[in-house]
C-alpha cells in the first residue's frame, strides 16, 4: 500500500482502487492500494473525510496496512475518490509540528525527554522528563515562536541504516528497517510517522498555556496555529466584557478584580458578624427550651450550621433547624453529648434525604414539605 501522506501531507484529493471491504463492529473496513488518510499513531489522531459516498469513521494501521473504517460498504475492485477533511488535517499538522519545535528546544535547553504526547480536541499535552517553572515556560514559548517566525524549511528523509547510525535524533525506542526522519533545522530531529507543515512559519504561533508537576517531570498544555488564535480571541472577548463591567481599561482588569474581591471579602466579614449577632439573639430566646424544631428561611449551609450550634448550646436538648422551601429543605441537627446516628438514618429514609456527620451533629437535605417534617419529629 502506498502511503501518500508520508510524501505529501498537503494532498487532500486522490483516487485509489478498493482492494477489499469487510464488515466490522464499527462499520466497513476498507483496504486501498494507496491512501492519503493518516492512521492514528505517534500521538496524532486519524484523518477524517470521505471515500466516494462513504464517510470515514476511523483510520488505523494493522500489520502495515492502513484500514479505513467507513459508514457504508465499497465494492472491491472499484475506483474511489478520497477527500481529506483539510481543516482538521491542517490543525493536526500545525500541532504536531509545534510539538516537535517545543520538545526539541526543551531537549536542547534542559536535556528534557518527551515521555508523553497527546493531541486532544481542545489542547495538546507534552510530558517532559525534567522540572521547569513558569518563568522557564515563558522563555520556551518565546524561543519556539521566534523559531516559527523565522520560517525554517522542514525536511523529511528516509536514511539508510548506515546514515541512521551516524544521525543524532530523538526517538523513544530503538528503530530498525525503513525509518522516517523529520528535521526542524536548529530545533529538532526526530523519528516520526506523522504529518507536518512544510515550513515552521505555517505553524503560525504556539501558546504554552500551563505547566504542572507530572510524575518525575512536568506536563505542558499548549495550542498552535488557528487554535491558538481562537484561544487568544476568546480571552480578548472575555477581558473586554470584564473591562466594560468593571469600567476598567483592558490592561487594568486584574487590579479592578482584586479591588472587587477585597470589597466583597469586607462585606462578607461584616455580614458574618451581623449574622452571628442575630444568631446569638435568637439562641437566647430558647435557653432551656429542651428539644426544638425550627424553620429559618434563607440560610446558607454554613449559616444553618452556625445557628444550630448556637441554639444547641443553650436549649438543653436536641435542636433541629430547617431552611428552604416546600419540597426541598436543608437541615442541621445537634444534640450535645448525644448520638444522632439512628435519627439521621430514619430522617433520610422517611423524608427522601441525604446527609450525615458526627454522632452529636448531622447536616444534609430532604425533599418533602414542612408538614411532613413536623409529623416526623412529633413521632419521635
Amino acid at each position: 500500500m502506498e502511503k501518500l501522506y508520508e510524501e505529501n501531507p498537503f494532498l487532500t484529493h486522490f483516487t485509489a482502487t478498493v482492494e477489499s471491504c469487510s464488515q466490522s463492529k464499527k462499520g466497513y473496513d476498507v483496504l486501498l492500494d494507496r491512501t492519503a488518510f493518516y492512521p492514528e499513531g505517534g500521538g496524532q489522531p486519524y484523518d477524517l473525510g470521505t471515500l466516494g459516498d462513504a464517510r470515514i469513521l476511523e483510520v488505523h494501521e494493522r500489520d502495515g496496512r492502513v484500514v479505513h473504517t467507513c459508514d457504508r460498504a465499497l465494492e472491491a475492485g472499484s475506483q474511489v475518490v478520497g477527500e481529506i477533511d483539510w481543516p482538521r488535517r491542517f490543525d493536526l499538522m500545525q500541532h504536531h509540528s509545534g510539538e516537535h519545535i517545543v520538545s526539541g528546544l526543551a531537549h536542547q535547553k534542559w536535556g528534557a525527554e518527551n515521555v508523553g504526547f497527546h493531541m486532544g480536541s481542545d489542547v495538546i499535552t507534552i510530558d517532559l522528563s525534567v522540572l521547569i517553572n513558569e518563568e522557564q515556560l515563558r522563555e520556551l514559548e518565546r524561543e519556539a515562536n521566534t523559531y516559527i517566525w523565522a520560517d525554517h524549511p522542514i525536511s523529511i528523509t528516509f536514511p539508510s541504516p548506515e546514515e541512521l547510525e551516524e544521525l543524532e535524533y530523538r526517538s523513544k525506542k530503538a528503530l530498525s528497517g525503513r525509518v522516517r526522519i523529520v528535521s526542524f533545522p536548529g530545533a529538532d530531529t526526530c523519528a516520526c510517522c506523522g504529518t507536518h507543515v512544510l515550513t515552521s512559519g505555517q505553524v503560525g504561533m504556539v501558546k504554552l498555556l500551563s505547566v504542572q508537576k507530572f510524575r518525575e517531570g512536568v506536563r505542558i498544555e499548549l495550542v498552535c496555529g488557528g487554535r491558538a488564535l481562537a484561544y487568544m480571541d476568546t480571552l480578548a472577548r472575555q477581558n473586554h466584557r470584564i473591562s466594560n463591567l468593571l469600567s476598567a481599561k483592558p490592561f487594568e482588569t486584574a487590579g479592578a478584580v482584586e479591588r472587587l474581591l477585597e470589597e466583597n471579602s469586607a462585606l462578607k466579614a461584616r455580614l458574618l458578624a451581623m449574622e452571628d449577632q442575630r444568631f446569638a439573639t435568637l439562641a437566647s430566646q430558647y435557653t432551656g427550651a429542651g428539644d426544638l424544631l425550627l424553620f429559618e428561611p434563607g440560610l446558607s449551609p454554613d449559616g444553618l450550621r452556625r445557628l444550630c450550634d448556637a441554639v444547641g448550646k443553650v436549649c438543653g436538648g436536641r435542636c433541629a433547624i430547617f431552611s428552604g422551601h416546600e419540597g426541598e429543605y436543608k437541615y442541621a441537627i445537634t444534640l450535645p453529648g448525644g448520638d444522632l446516628k439512628e435519627l439521621s438514618k430514619a430522617l433520610n429514609t422517611t423524608l427522601n434525604g441525604r446527609g450525615g456527620g458526627k454522632p452529636h451533629f448531622v447536616q444534609g437535605s430532604v425533599q418533602c414539605t414542612q408538614a411532613e417534617i413536623e409529623i416526623f419529629f412529633k413521632s419521635l
